[in-house]
């Protein structure tokens, strides 16, 4: 099956054929940083991160791009109710987001363009619009007109011009030539903070101009895939596309746009004034980034994702399923049970694993299925690891086949270096009981199950030896 995903513009799922055989350019739409980051922010960046390994998996070579939104008026409106300079929240948030993002095994980005260092590209980029007639200049703001590009109007929503004229929320204002035209320069206000110099008088950029400039710096004219949130379709990606294409006349923008799915809280939209708005960081004291990551990629990218803490609770209990069988395996690598015979039909089996899951990810990356296959390997490993045992090398085979998934799906099975430690330590404190129990201090061995047990650790005595599950 070849490569396909869900095109926004084509409004149907087209196999994926890059522009360039092989290569990869690919641009998302990144924060706007006043604030930390929030779960909305979580999915769409553990999706497109999912997108990039997956496309680096089948052998392209991808050149990410994510940008940072540092100059905008909710920047401006905190940091003057914080009494800091405007750079300085942003380099706090911007720092924040690295925090936040590390934690969730999100692979850094080729490039991070920031809007306050591409000024000189953005002017330049307006000055072209305004030059070939596509952009006007009014009271010291220039506007798009997009009476101009008026084709593209509705290139993504597929709706039409009078639609979506009628439905926009625009504030009225006298400059503009047309409600739906916006804003690619706007000029300073009274009292403004902060501003930069242009032909038409000192201002700042729009936020719709700031990607399409540090798109093009970044990856050129034609990039092959857009993404971002199912909110960005309308206005600013369609506003991105008119512009651009305006700019430079070589349609399309972009080849493929992408867009994950809303998610919601406890089935409705995550919003401040409801007062359901999670913060990543908040989050992850509850529960561990890969449990997260998990939940995440366990509902199909474009679909709505409803964030309560049953699911993660759920999401939880279905990870440390995998993570147990894991930890079977490398007991076993450790310590092979004597005379172990090869187990017939696993080669087999883990290929047909391996196909089964690169099946579902080709089909426009759905990750939930995937997972379904690794449960169903998983459920096989178990039966193996209760009814025999294989050569040590055989069990690493089976080891190698869940480090592809976990490095395509970004889930770190065995976890950490510190959880590793933390394993060995584990491992340490049972082969203590194991010599009390030998010695037939029983009541010190049940002490130490006991307080492993309130720790959430449980362990089995069995002719194999003992054995160690999380609760």
């Amino acid at each position: 099956m070849a490569l396909r995903f869900y095109n926004t513009l084509a409004s149907k799922v087209e196999d994926f054929v890059p522009l360039h055989d092989m290569e990869v350019k690919m641009y998302v739409c990144g924060p706007t940083v006043y604030d930390y980051c929030h779960m909305g922010h979580a999915r769409a960046y553990v999706v497109f991160d999912t997108i990039r390994r997956y496309l680096q998996y089948k052998g392209y070579k991808v050149t990410y791009v994510q940008n940072f939104t540092d100059v905008d008026d909710k920047i401006l409106k905190r940091a003057a109710e914080q009494n800091v300079p405007p750079k300085e929240l942003a380099e706090k948030f911007i720092n924040a987001y690295f925090e936040d993002m590390d934690r969730l095994n999100i692979l850094r980005a080729d490039y991070y363009p920031r809007v306050s260092q591409n000024l000189p590209a953005i002017i330049d980029m307006i000055k072209a619009l305004v030059d070939k007639g596509y952009a006007y200049v009014s009271d010291g703001s220039v506007y798009f007109s997009v009476d101009s590009m008026s084709e593209k109007v509705g290139a993504l929503s597929h709706q039409s011009y009078d639609a979506l004229k009628v439905g926009a929320r625009v504030e009225v204002d006298e400059r503009k030539r047309n409600p739906m035209d916006f804003a690619l320069w706007k000029a300073s206000k009274p009292g403004e903070i902060i501003s930069w110099e242009s032909p038409w008088g000192p201002g700042r950029p729009g936020w719709h101009i700031e990607c399409s400039a540090m798109s093009m710096t970044t990856l050129g004219p034609n990039i092959d895939i857009h993404g971002g949130g199912l909110d960005l379709v309308f206005p600013h990606h369609e506003s991105e596309i008119m512009q651009t294409e305006a700019y430079t006349g070589k349609p399309p923008f972009a080849k493929y746009w992408i867009h994950n799915g809303f998610l919601l809280v406890n089935k409705e939209k995550m919003s401040k004034s409801l007062g359901n708005f999670f913060l990543v960081r908040d989050v992850l004291k509850k529960f561990s980034p890969d449990t997260v990551r998990f939940f995440i990629l366990n509902t199909h990218y474009q679909s709505p994702l409803d964030f309560n803490d049953q699911a993660l609770e759920d999401a939880s209990r279905g990870l440390e399923r995998i993570k147990n069988a894991i930890s079977g395996i490398e007991a076993r690598i450790r310590s092979p049970l004597a005379g172990a015979a090869s187990i017939p039909g696993v080669p087999e089996r883990l290929s047909e694993s391996k196909k089964r899951f690169e099946e579902r990810m080709d089909d426009n990356l759905d990750t939930r299925e995937a997972l379904a296959e690794i449960f169903e390997l998983t459920r096989d490993v178990n039966r193996w690891l209760a009814e025999g045992d294989m050569p040590a090398d055989q069990w690493k085979e089976v080891l190698d086949l869940y480090g592809i998934y976990s490095d395509v799906l970004g889930i770190k099975w065995t976890g950490s270096m510190e959880d590793l430690f933390a394993s060995e330590l584990l491992q340490l404190i049972v082969d203590i009981r194991d010599a009390v129990r030998k010695k037939k201090d029983y009541e010190t061995s049940d002490l130490i199950r006991k307080r492993l047990k309130e720790l959430g650790i449980t362990i089995e005595d069995s002719k194999e030896g003992t054995k160690i599950k999380r609760i």
